[in-house]
């Protein structure tokens, strides 16, 4: 398979506008899915959060597994295909193997699921392609200041989502569907502190790799969750009376 540097660009275009398209669907009212799901819908279109979540996920794994297993060897020799396995697909194992098996939520739509799938196909492929086939570094990367402060910026938005992940989760029991105030951790500044710590760490994968498809799809990331922390904080206002007033939607002081 050979590089062809104008469908990663219209790729990327395509994944950009996108993004805007959702944050202007997004602002007005969120997804209907989770907390702001208002019916529960037919049970034949929904399936258990933990078998939606690790279907929605698993291309995003797949997909450049695959295209890596397609590429003739050394297959991670170039440093392209290093920082894919180590980051993008670090993310999604976890995402995928780990956080999906126990995450506790309500059932999820089948309509989004599949929306979901598709997206996660798209972007697998996108990144893949381009980390795997196109990307060009020269050999001291790795010393490089866009290399080491976006892999810090990385490691340090993950941290804050799985540590954020975590303390929702223990706010329920298995089978409790109920919601509570979150508490601890980044929550204690923002109600969306896990969707704070996954717009970092896609930003800070796209100064790592310095790529014009890992920034499309960084603002693709804030444009589509950034308006769900949005709802999340207004959902809290409006449920809790004793919900903190100065805990901000998503930015810790800012917004």
């Amino acid at each position: 398979m050979q590089c062809s540097p104008s469908l990663v660009l219209a790729l990327s275009i395509l994944l950009g506008a996108l993004g805007f398209l959702l944050l202007c669907l997004n602002l007005r009212a969120p997804a209907r899915y989770g907390k702001h799901q208002e019916k529960p819908g037919k049970p034949w279109a929904r399936l258990p959060a933990r078998c939606a979540w690790f279907l929605q996920e698993l291309p995003s794994f797949l997909v450049p597994a695959l295209l890596l297993a397609l590429r003739s060897p050394p297959r991670l020799e170039p440093l392209g295909c290093r920082l894919l396995c180590g980051m993008f697909c670090g993310h999604y194992f976890h995402r995928t193997f780990i956080y999906s098996f126990f995450m506790r939520g309500r059932p999820f739509p089948l309509q989004i699921l599949l929306f979901g799938m598709l997206f996660c196909i798209y972007n697998g492929f996108l990144q893949g392609y381009y980390m795997i086939y196109c990307a060009q570094y020269p050999k001291d990367w790795f010393t490089d200041f866009r290399f080491t402060s976006g892999v810090l910026l990385f490691l340090f938005g993950m941290g804050i989502n799985i540590h954020s992940d975590i303390l929702l989760r223990q706010l329920r029991k298995p089978g409790d569907h109920t919601y509570k105030i979150p508490q601890g951790g980044l929550f204690t500044y923002v109600s969306g502190a896990n969707f704070f710590g996954e717009i970092v760490e896609w930003f800070g994968y796209a100064i790592a790799t310095w790529s014009i498809p890992a920034f499309a799809f960084a603002l693709f990331t804030l444009c589509f969750i950034g308006p769900r922390a949005y709802h999340h904080h207004r959902y809290y206002l409006r449920m809790f009376t004793d919900y903190p007033k100065s805990r901000k939607a998503l930015i810790p002081f800012i917004f």
